[in-house]
């Protein structure tokens, strides 16, 4: 069976300044990343999760020579079959932002909503602060999205 890959384009490449980071693939991400700062993405991107009702995923890497086809393979191996799911690249040495929104997320996060996200995620960046800029892109791409009608608050 042939399934369509069904996602909205945000070309957010962007040469803003940010901080040159490379990491290995061998490398462990606890030597990248603190442990406090570990904790602060996984709750961004639960809490994200859990008030939208939205699936979503954060890769931080690099993304090669052409970074939007290689996001939407990631976004297809990361459960882009979902189309409530939605995938944040993060290629800090590259200086590049995708997001991979599936069909039924788009109605949801418009191309408008998304570009405001990631150029709010590149002023953190470019002052140094990659976990803070991708921290305050999922609350706002959350904000925008809002809650989905059928899913309760307590």
């Amino acid at each position: 069976m042939t399934r369509a890959l069904e996602v909205t384009s945000h070309d957010t490449a962007t040469s803003a300044g940010t901080a040159s980071t490379r990491v290995d693939e061998g490398q462990a991400l606890d030597s990248v990343f603190s442990y406090r700062e570990l904790l602060r993405l996984d709750e961004a991107l639960t809490m994200s999760s859990r008030e939208t009702g939205l699936r979503f995923t954060l890769y931080i890497g690099d993304l090669g020579a052409q970074t939007r086809r290689r996001a939407e393979e990631l976004f297809e191996h990361s459960g882009g079959h979902l189309t409530e799911s939605v995938l944040l690249a993060v290629s800090p040495g590259q200086r590049v932002v995708e997001v991979v929104v599936g069909a039924a997320a788009s109605r949801r996060l418009p191309d408008r909503a998304c570009a405001l996200a990631v150029l709010s995620m590149t002023n953190s960046f470019a002052s140094g602060d990659l976990v803070g800029g991708i921290v305050n892109g999922l609350r706002q791409l959350s904000d925008q999205a809002g809650h989905p009608r059928n899913l309760r608050i307590h």
